[in-house]
């Protein structure tokens, strides 16, 4: 009270120095000499937009208005507003003007309109009220202002202050008091040493402690008529009469201003003493219209607080509510409450704020059959609250919202029951300090259902029984059914009244098991932002700014999950069975495993929904898993290898992935990244659907993977890693019967392809021909001869386009024949080689005459073996120009085509 008084007087300082101007309006301006005194006096910033004196509007009296007048703080409140004011004008007759400072100034009339008053005391209990400037001629000045003071009076007629507010925050205590809407007027005389105020006042009222409101908007209404004793600084309430909501209050006693605070002497109560007052407490916006309510019994509420409000101290206080045998009912609800009792109060008999307790010794009603009895104790209001309650009685959840005019989001229903004592510190709930908490009782639910803004579909609790012992609570039964799953577990909970009272997270240990559950029912969908209209953005950003799924935040706890079918996107996983760990939105998977694909699932790692668009980070081991149907279903691994569809068979691999999820909860393949290590066990190959194998096919005529040997697949294994949307595959072999095939290269999402074939062929598969030119030959070192083939594959899986390089295998074919046809020539002498040239020629032994005009004349062993080297040459050409132009095709054709690209 002696802070507001301050603040009173500051701004009763500022109207005084407008006053005192007055009287030389007519030679300088009244502004001017408002400002100077603010800069000499105040450490804030004053500022308005103009005074005014008016003597026609008011006549016959002066009227003096000042516009939006504002008080600034400096630091360390820099910047915030201590008083605003839309406007405050003052009456005075004429005559007043025409004063001297020794006369006495009589006001008649105040009025401020839209008047704001922040008081604060930030933590380190610095305030934004101090702002009068300290000097020298502090004690002169301050002698010199109450004598002039002494010559001013006050006899108001009237005066108002509407649609005002006042704001009080105290961040040392954690407390705050808004009072808003004020609208209050009277009328006082102010001029002697004793004065009479009579006063009507209306606003709402809301008052905060530790964060819990304890009047939340309750509207309150006073006339009072209050004597003032200016002399002793004494206020005495005479006749008076309040309203807190609709509850009508009386009070008797007074409130002194001293040294060290204020001290005061109060009592108060409820005259009617009806229960229908009880109801009126509660704030309209929950009690609704109490003026029709049937009710029965009494209810009373009487208090004294006495004693000194000091910075140390509060006052004594004696506060009781009590009621016996009451009941209440809406006319338009089915239902009423019934053997309502009441014994409640709130004490301090030290006047330490730390001493103050509540006991709620008796709380009781009924509904229909249902009986319900509660008593709590509050202890340590003001530091580390120490509560003690017990609950006992039987709920129908239903009757509540058909007894009382409460309006829910979701409709209520399911039966409670419970009987349990506890007794806890909210220190204890926050620290986790489990040894604090003791918890003794049971409570059960049956038909329940929940709906919460962290989950998607409301969950109904057919039955829930948990038990509760010292630092624990154990989860007995719970079954329940949400979305399209169905679901029941035991388990533990750690922190149950953490998670109930305070924002702690829900901590535990559950077994799990189910017959159906759908990953999907257990997120929570967050809003879609405006920039999902952003059609500038990547996929990647547009996912993260849709709706996406959440796992919820408040969950900490370990799952041992057994579920016989879990449904993923669109996947049915069967026989599901690992741990997993949920905290801070991130969901840890150890040692799960599923039956799907006809084969064996295993999966390690972590999914996190922190961020904007959630992360995934995984191993997965795959055993026996149809290729057909996995590859089928499962995008990732059509992106990682889309030939492997046409094979049918067994999988086995190891894949280590990481990326991002879209909105579906699906992994996004422009972010993904990791290996994989595949092991396929062939059955079949579907060559014909594949336009890659059939084309293949068509390019080289001793190849059809129709015809494949599966055996030569059996140990197959391929090594790939992936980024960026990009599959790099590592060199492989496949052997198609004395073939082989290595295979390196890479593929993109969008399925370009860059591969190499390179296949070793024999050259035995080149054409009767050949193998005739060979059988001539006839060593064995010619029928081992092999020509590496390379094709070229590019195009996407759908479109190929395939380039092999057969010119190469041609080349190095007659450089193999050529070498071993010289070799023998060599090591068997002139006459065998005449011989074998000869047979190979066609039994022409006889050479050609030599040019006689020739200078330099070649032997006979030169001039047979360049005739070998020109027909080997020659029949190769001719073999290979047939089996390049394909089986089919006529000897033109191959003539024109002899190398087919």
């Amino acid at each position: 009270m002696k802070k507001f008084l301050k603040i009173i007087g500051i701004v009763l300082l500022i109207f005084i120095a407008i006053l005192i101007a007055i009287p030389f309006v007519l030679e300088s301006k009244i502004d001017t000499i408002v400002q100077n005194y603010a800069d000499e006096n105040l450490d804030a910033d004053l500022s308005f937009d103009d005074i005014s004196l008016s003597l026609i509007s008011s006549f016959p009296k002066a009227e003096v208005s000042v516009e939006n007048l504002k008080i600034t703080n400096r630091a360390p409140f820099e910047g915030e507003n201590l008083v605003i004011a839309k406007s405050l004008s003052f009456e005075m007759g004429m005559t007043q003007l025409l004063n001297g400072t020794e006369d006495p100034l009589e006001i008649n009339e105040i009025i401020a309109d839209e008047l704001l008053l922040v008081i604060k005391t930030n933590k380190t209990g610095a305030v934004n009220y101090d702002i009068v400037k300290e000097s020298d001629t502090a004690e002169t000045t301050t002698t010199t202002e109450t004598e002039s003071a002494a010559g001013f009076s006050f006899d108001i007629d009237h005066y108002e202050l509407n649609n005002s507010a006042f704001t009080y925050i105290d961040d040392t205590s954690d407390l705050k008091f808004y009072l808003t809407e004020i609208n209050h007027d009277g009328t006082g005389i102010f001029s002697g040493g004793t004065s009479q105020l009579d006063t009507n006042t209306e606003a709402n009222i809301t008052f905060a402690m530790d964060s819990i409101e304890y009047l939340s908007n309750n509207s309150i209404k006073l006339d009072a008529l209050i004597d003032l004793d200016l002399e002793q600084e004494k206020y005495t309430f005479k006749e008076n009469k309040g309203y807190i909501n609709a509850l009508p209050l009386e009070f008797d006693g007074y409130i002194q201003m001293v040294e060290a605070g204020q001290q005061m002497d109060i009592t108060f109560k409820n005259p009617e003493a009806s229960f229908k007052d009880f109801l009126a407490v509660i704030p309209k916006a929950y009690a609704k219209d109490v003026e029709n309510v049937s009710t029965t019994g009494n209810f009373t509420v009487n208090g004294i607080i006495k004693g000194l409000v000091s910075e140390e101290t509060i006052p004594t206080l004696d506060i009781n509510l009590n009621s016996t045998n009451a009941s209440f009912k809406y006319p338009d609800l089915p239902k009423s409450v019934r053997n309502i009792a009441i014994d409640a109060s709130v004490k301090n008999t030290t006047g330490n704020i730390d001493d103050t307790f509540v006991n709620i010794d008796k709380l009781n009603f009924q509904i229909d059959d249902d009986s319900f009895k509660s008593e709590i104790h509050v202890k340590n209001l003001t530091t580390n609250q120490q509560i003690d309650a017990k609950l006992d009685g039987v709920l129908n959840l239903a009757n509540i919202t058909k007894a009382y005019p409460v309006e829910l989001e979701d409709e209520l229903s399911g039966i409670l029951k419970a009987n349990i004592n506890t007794s806890f510190d909210m220190n204890a709930l926050e620290t986790n300090a489990y040894q604090r908490i003791k918890n003794t009782g049971n409570v059960s639910m049956s038909n329940f259902i929940f709906s919460s803004e962290d989950i998607i579909n409301p969950v109904q609790i057919n039955t829930a029984d948990l038990s509760f012992k010292p630092g624990t609570v154990s989860l007995n039964s719970f079954d329940a059914l949400t979305g399209k799953s169905d679901f029941s577990a035991t388990g533990t909970i750690n922190n149950l009244l953490g998670f109930l009272l305070s924002d702690k997270k829900l901590e535990g240990n559950f077994n799990l098991t189910s017959n159906t559950f759908a990953l999907s029912d257990f997120m929570s969908e967050e809003e879609p932002s405006a920039e999902t209209t952003d059609t500038n953005k990547t996929p990647s950003e547009t996912t993260s700014t849709t709706e996406s799924l959440k796992i919820p935040d408040f969950l900490d706890c370990t799952i041992t999950a057994n579920a016989k079918t879990v449904i993923y996107d669109n996947l049915n996983l069967k026989n599901v069975k690992g741990q997993l760990l949920i905290k801070d939105q991130t969901a840890t998977l150890k040692n799960m495993t599923t039956d799907i694909f006809n084969g064996q699932l295993g999966l390690s790692g972590n999914v996190s929904t922190k961020e904007a668009q959630p992360a995934f980070d995984m191993s997965l081991a795959m055993q026996n898993f149809d290729i057909s149907q996995s590859f089928k279903d499962l995008d990732m691994l059509k992106a990682l290898a889309p030939i492997a569809k046409v094979l049918q068979g067994k999988l086995n691999s190891t894949i280590d992935v990481s990326g991002l999820l879209d909105s579906s909860f699906s992994p996004d393949l422009s972010s993904i990244s990791g290996s994989a290590i595949a092991d396929i066990l062939t059955n079949n190959i579907d060559a014909d659907s594949s336009p890659l194998l059939s084309n293949l096919d068509s390019k080289l005529d001793f190849i059809d993977f129709n015809k494949l040997d599966l055996k030569d697949l059996k140990d197959l294994k391929t090594k790939l890693s992936f980024e960026n949307g990009q599959v790099s595959v590592k060199p492989f072999t496949i052997n198609y019967k004395d073939i082989p095939i290595e295979v390196s290269g890479s593929h993109s999402f969008s399925n370009t392809m860059n591969y190499n074939a390179v296949l070793q062929v024999p050259a035995k598969y080149l054409g009767s021909d050949v193998n005739q030119l060979i059988g001539k030959i006839d060593d064995s070192e010619v029928t081992n001869l092999t020509i590496p083939v390379t094709a070229n594959i590019g195009g996407t899986f759908t479109s190929p386009n395939i380039q092999t390089d057969l010119t190469s295998g041609v080349t190095n074919l007659t450089k193999q024949l050529i070498e071993i046809e010289k070799q023998k020539l060599i090591n068997t002498g002139k006459d065998k080689v005449t011989d074998l040239i000869g047979g190979l020629l066609g039994g022409n032994t006889n050479t050609k005459e030599t040019d006689s005009t020739t200078t330099d004349t070649p032997t006979k062993e030169e001039t047979t073996k360049q005739e070998a080297t020109d027909k080997v040459k020659e029949g190769v050409s001719n073999i290979l120009g047939g089996l390049l132009g394909g089986k089919k095709k006529t000897e033109d054709s191959k003539a024109q085509d002899s190398t087919k690209n």
